[in-house]
This record gives C-alpha cells, structure tokens and sequence, in this order.
C-alpha cells in the first residue's frame, strides 16, 4: 500500500512496461550505443526493441586519426557494432579524418578488413555506402598498407556490388590504375554496375589526365543505370559524355562537376557531345564547382553553352594580376544559362573592382533563379535592390546570402545601413527568403 492507502501496481503494469512500441522506439533512436545497451538489461520488451532493425540501418562511423586512449575505442566499437547489428545495416558511412602517421592508417586498414569482411558476410541489405576522404596518395600510407586496404575493399565490392545503389569514394586519391581496379569490381559478377548513384569527386590525385585514359572510359561503360554522377573536370572527355548518353541516357538526372586548379584541363570537349547528352538525357541537369578557378578564357573552354547547367559555384579566388577582371564572367559568359541556371555562389576578392550592377543583372536574367550567395567587395545597397525587385516580382529568390567585404576596421555603419534595409523588407524577407546578410571586415 502507498501512503494513500492505494496498492502498488507490479513493476510490469507500470506506464514505462506499457510504452507503446512507437514510443519506445523514437526513445531508444535518440539514444547512443551505450545507453541502448543498458536499457536493453530493464525487460524483456526492451531487450527485443533493443533488436529492432530500424534501429540499426543508417550508421555514420568516424575515425579521428589522432592518437589519444579515447579514440583509440573508436575502433573497437566498430568492430563491436558490426558484428552485433552488420546484418541490419543498409546504410553505411565511414570517415577518417587527418590521418597522423603510418601506425594509425595500419590501424585504421585492419579494422576496415575485419570490418568489411564481416559485413560481407552477414549483410545482405546494404544499399549505400560511402567511404570519404581516404586521401591514400599521402607518405602516411605505405604501399604495403594501401595495397591490403584496396584488396579488401575490392573483395567486398565484388559480393556486394549487385546491391549497391549508392557508391561515394569522394576524395580516395588513388592513380588511374588503382581507381578503375576498384570502380570494375563493381561489375564483378556481371557485365554490368547497378549503382544509380555514384560519387567519384576527387576520387584520382590531382594532376592526372584521366580523360585521356582507355581504361577509364572502358570502366565506366559498365555503368547502365546512373541517375547521379559526381567527377572531376579532368575526367570529362568526348567518350565519357557519349558512353554516358549510350548507357544512361534514360536515367542520367544529376551530374556534379568540380574543376580545380590543379587538375590538368588541356582536353577539347565538343559541344557536340554535351548536346546529345542532353537531347537524349532529358533530365539532365548539371551542377559545376570551380576551386581557384576564375580566368574567363579557361571558364569559356569549360562552360560551353550546349550544357544545361542547373548551378554554378566559383570560389576562393585572389586576384594577384590586376588587369584580370570578374566582369567578362558575369555579363558574357554566365547569361548564356539564364533559362536553366538555378543556383548561383559566388566568393571572390574583386577590391579593384566594382560588381554591383553586374550581379544584379545577372540575377534579373535568371527567371529560374531561387539560390543565390555571393561573398565580395560591395556596396550595402546592392542587398536593397535585390530585395526591391523582389517585391516587384521581377526575381523569385528563395534563398539569399550576403558577405559585404569592406576595407574598414568597423561595420558599424554597414550594420546600421543593413539593419534599416532589414526592417524595411521585413514582411517580404520572413514570408519568403531564407535571408542571411552580413558585413564582414577584411583587415
């Protein structure tokens, strides 16, 4: 009997004992590896709820690549997980940061070997995988190592390519050799790759040609259904684009495209080429990153007009020469995509120059235009017009941001100035913008 004289209900007929199992399920979601495991020991409900699949189907693991006791469970606990929950798993992402020296990276291949093999050979669900940031052309990975790591992921590509959908190695860094060996165990176990989506940015080190390898292009002619491809510039050739419009033209949608500044851009593409692609790839829109790349006359060889481009980026860019001008970019070059161009960023340092008009009629051009960013030199009233032809209809953003570079020490008045335009536009900005605008100082 309680203190009122009412009798104790039985620990099996408490509230915690009669949780709805949706309930009980977002509570252990929430909840980490260790915690799950301790609240698995409260019943026999929990216990078996500790089991659901759903539970266990999306796993991000990250190794640190720093030596310390605490990351040192990293790998344990990765181990742990697989063998206890790899059969359930459809989901798999794998990080490894910063590398330190060789005995991390060992390490780090005899856990993704014992890892991988038992996934390989309890799981038969997994759907998407992704592995990032390996950068194996780093001195931190001996031969030996990288070598033994290719082998074992190679093996598991070969049991598993018939079930992957998704593919990222974003950022392996391997040679043209080592990337295809394990882009065809893909195809292993037949003639042909089932991944719809596949991310290979960074994928080879810098430098190398690879649109002028056999190898490569052979390679990607095993892939018949991709719906989204992500690649470096330096991949691009003739043969790509037409074995890309021969074997995935009726499921082609998204291809990704980053040029950086290190990677050797000498090819000639044809027009040609991109236009079939897109009379037969209908869907298709084309996404473009430029890393340090900014001259116009290597923009104009890249950027050709045959290709329904859907955004462009082009960032971090210093302008050491002062007769390079931005403004050929903006008001020749970029309207040319003004009736597919969606998404526009910018980041440059145009001190020497002034771009607010540029911009803003660039921007007034591109009727489909819902995204754009831009960090630069500029006047705090370029954020006001913008904003005014928005209410008049004449651009349907619906994202804004803006980094106003200035020469000053303080953004005082900026801030004041933008402060004012803000409540000026209040009601248009919360009712349809994600708006974000800031002055920074560049001293």
């Amino acid at each position: 009997m309680d203190e009122e004289g009412q009798p104790i209900q039985p620990q099996d007929e408490s509230c915690w004992a009669t949780l709805p199992d949706v309930c009980l399920h977002r509570i252990f979601w929430w909840l980490g590896d260790k915690d799950r495991s301790r609240a698995a020991l409260v019943c026999r409900k929990w216990n078996q709820m500790m089991y659901s699949a759903d539970l266990w189907r999306y796993r991000t693991i990250t190794f640190t690549g720093r030596p310390s006791r605490v990351h040192a469970s990293e790998f344990v606990s990765a181990l742990w997980y697989v063998k206890k929950f790899g059969r359930y798993l459809e989901h798999l992402e794998i990080k490894l940061l910063h590398p330190y020296n060789a005995v991390l990276t060992k390490k780090f291949q005899v856990t993704m070997q014992s890892l991988l093999s038992c996934l390989g050979k309890r799981n038969n669900r997994l759907k998407s995988l992704s592995i990032q940031h390996l950068e194996l052309d780093r001195l931190v990975w001996r031969n030996s190592i990288r070598n033994l790591l290719m082998k074992s992921l190679s093996s598991f590509l070969k049991k598993m390519g018939k079930h992957l959908d998704y593919l990222s190695l974003k950022g392996a860094r391997l040679t043209v050799g080592q990337g295809c060996h394990i882009l065809n165990s893909l195809s292993y176990s037949r003639k042909e790759s089932v991944v719809s989506e596949l991310n290979l940015e960074d994928f080879f080190s810098h430098h190398l040609a690879v649109y002028g390898s056999p190898q490569f292009n052979k390679t990607m002619a095993t892939f018949h259904s991709l719906e989204s491809l992500s690649l470096n510039y330096n991949c691009i050739s003739d043969e790509l684009l037409e074995n890309l419009c021969e074997n995935n033209a009726g499921t082609l949608w998204t291809m990704n495209i980053k040029c950086h500044s290190h990677d050797p851009h000498e090819q000639v593409i044809w027009g040609m080429s991109w236009a079939k692609l897109a009379r037969y790839a209908t869907n298709l829109r084309v996404n473009f990153f430029f890393e340090q790349v900014m001259e116009y006359e290597r923009l104009a060889r890249i950027l050709l007009q045959e290709i329904p481009i859907r955004s462009i980026s082009l960032r971090n860019c210093s302008f050491s020469d002062p007769d390079w001008s931005m403004r050929p970019t903006l008001t020749d070059l970029l309207p040319t995509f003004r009736h597919t161009l969606q998404k526009l960023t910018f980041e440059f340092n145009n001190k020497n120059e002034s771009l607010d008009k540029e911009l803003h009629r660039l921007i007034l051009s591109c009727r489909k235009l819902f995204y754009f960013k831009v960090w630069a030199f500029l006047d705090v009233k370029f954020v006001e017009q913008i904003l005014q032809s928005q209410e008049e209809g004449r651009c349907a953003l619906r994202t804004l941001k803006v980094r106003i570079y200035t020469n000053r020490y303080e953004t005082n008045e900026e801030d004041r100035t933008l402060w004012e335009i803000y409540r000026k536009y209040r009601q248009l900005i919360d009712s349809e913008l994600n708006y974000v605008v800031i002055a920074y100082s560049m001293r």
